[in-house]
C-alpha cells in the first residue's frame, strides 16, 4: 500500500474563514473608531460650553443681564451667536476667557477680535437662547446630524 502525498496546503474553505474573522475585526475597528471620534466631539462641544458659559458669568457680573436673544428660532442661530459674541467681547474678562476657546470652533476673519460665531466640531454654528426670567442662557450645538431639534444636540444644560 502506498502512503497518499500529504499536501500541505490551505483549502479554501480554511481561506475563506480567516477572511471572515479578518473582516469581523476590522469592522469592529472601525464601530469603536468612530465611536471614540463622536465622543472626543462631544466633549469639545461641552468644553466649549464650559468656556462659553464662564464668559456669561463675567458679561452679568459686568452688565447685570445676559446679552439679549431676541427670538427663539434655531433657522437664526447664526444672528443669535454673532449677537452673543458681540456683546461677550464688549466685556474685558468675558473676551479674557473667550480667548480659551479652541481656535478651531471660532469662526472670524482674523482670530477671536474678529470672532462672529462660534461652531461646533461637525461645522454647524452652535445656537444660543436666553429667554429672559432663566436663571442662565442655554447653548445648543445640532450635533452629528447637524439639524437642530433632533435627537443628538448636545445642550449646555445637560440635556440630549
Amino acid at each position: 500500500m502506498t502512503d497518499p502525498k500529504h499536501n500541505g496546503g490551505v483549502t479554501l474553505v480554511e481561506i475563506l474563514v480567516v477572511l471572515g474573522v479578518i473582516m469581523a475585526l476590522a469592522a469592529l475597528v472601525v464601530t469603536v473608531t468612530l465611536r471614540v471620534e463622536s465622543q472626543a466631539k462631544e466633549n469639545v462641544v461641552r468644553n466649549a460650553f464650559a468656556v462659553v458659559g464662564g464668559a456669561l458669568r463675567e458679561y452679568y457680573e459686568f452688565k447685570g443681564q445676559f446679552p439679549p436673544q431676541p427670538e427663539r428660532n434655531a433657522a437664526n442661530a447664526l444672528a443669535h451667536m454673532t449677537l452673543m459674541v458681540q456683546e461677550l467681547r464688549s466685556v474685558p474678562a468675558a473676551r479674557q476667557i473667550l480667548e480659551k476657546l479652541d481656535p478651531a470652533l471660532v469662526q472670524s476673519d482674523g482670530g477671536l477680535a474678529d470672532a462672529r460665531s462660534l461652531r461646533d466640531p461637525w461645522g454647524t454654528v452652535m445656537d444660543y437662547i436666553y429667554v429672559a426670567g432663566n436663571t442662565f442662557p442655554e447653548l445648543i450645538s445640532a450635533g452629528p446630524d447637524r439639524q437642530f431639534g433632533t435627537g443628538d444636540d448636545i445642550n449646555s444644560k445637560g440635556k440630549r
